[in-house]
């Protein structure tokens, strides 16, 4: 068990986490592919006080490089679901799962609203987890909405375990495979009866018995059932508290503005009062 798990590696994520460590603490951070985070694709940061001049990338590889040095645990990997317990919080993390006493949410802004039949098909034939799921449908017509940088790869071990991929993005993707169908499509619909049978893309009809959606991460409330919004971001006190007990949140999430460093100083701050609240634990 960790003492802070934190959802996604970004700015506000790996302040976090750093500031946990400082206070000895055991932590673990979970991101997905690095090119995922807005940071990464910026070509310049003039605005952080301190270091201009640097690109996004060169920035959020030294906070990576501190987080490491620090000694931060990460995960590869996106959190589906948040599972809280008596005194802990069960994470599940594609097919494993994690256990933390305080969780840190920073997962950013999810800009990406749920497909038309996405909640309704989720679990009979709607998945978010490849390596989670994708036995289920081996011999099957299956098909990957890629919205992640790494969706390609989940694409590819799809069709390595026997599934029949078809590959449905606004873009054409790097990295697929050579025998995966790809699709371009904008406007997506999951449909069936008592489980999927087809996507929608464009209004032409896929036959499928799965469909993988993979973002970079899930928005906070399908995460953690019963977490409060204020304005569409999670809403946070000054200690950057959310309405649960144990579940801190800091960065783009809580709200504008969407900068690093609002980012970084919600992160430390979280990360600090996530150390206090599991040191009042120990006291109880």
């Amino acid at each position: 068990m960790y003492d802070v798990v934190v959802v996604v590696g970004g700015p506000a994520g790996l302040s976090a986490a750093v500031q946990a460590r400082t206070r000895n603490k055991s932590v673990l951070v979970v991101s997905g592919d690095v090119r995922d985070n807005p940071l990464w694709k910026a070509r310049l940061v003039n605005n952080y006080l301190g270091m201009p001049g640097l690109s996004g990338q060169e920035m959020l590889e030294s906070f990576q490089k501190h987080a490491r040095e620090m000694g931060v645990e990460e995960i590869n990997g996106r959190v589906l679901n948040i599972m809280p317990a008596s005194s802990s919080f069960y994470l599940g993390i594609g097919s494993q799962v994690e256990e933390a006493r305080a969780v840190i949410l920073a997962t950013g802004v999810v800009r990406a609203a749920q497909l038309p039949g996405e909640a309704e098909y989720l679990g009979r034939g709607v998945s978010y987890c490849a390596t989670c799921d994708g036995m289920l449908y081996r011999g099957k017509e299956v098909a990957v909405l890629g919205m992640a940088a790494d969706a390609p790869e989940e694409a590819n071990y799809l069709q390595e375990l026997g599934c029949k991929v078809t590959y449905i993005s606004d873009r054409q993707p790097e990295g697929l495979r050579k025998d995966i169908a790809f699709r371009r499509g904008f406007k997506r619909q999951v449909v069936g009866g008592q489980s999927v049978e087809a996507v929608e893309v464009d209004g032409e009809r896929l036959p499928c018995a799965g469909v993988f959606i993979l973002r970079p991460s899930l928005a906070p409330v399908q995460l953690l059932p019963g977490l409060a919004l204020e304005g569409g971001y999670i809403a946070v006190d000054r200690n950057m508290a959310t309405n649960l007990p144990g579940v801190f949140a800091a960065g783009d999430c809580t709200g504008t503005p969407l900068q690093v460093s609002k980012a970084v100083g919600e992160g430390l701050v979280a990360g600090h009062r996530a150390a206090e609240y599991i040191d009042q634990m120990d006291k109880s």
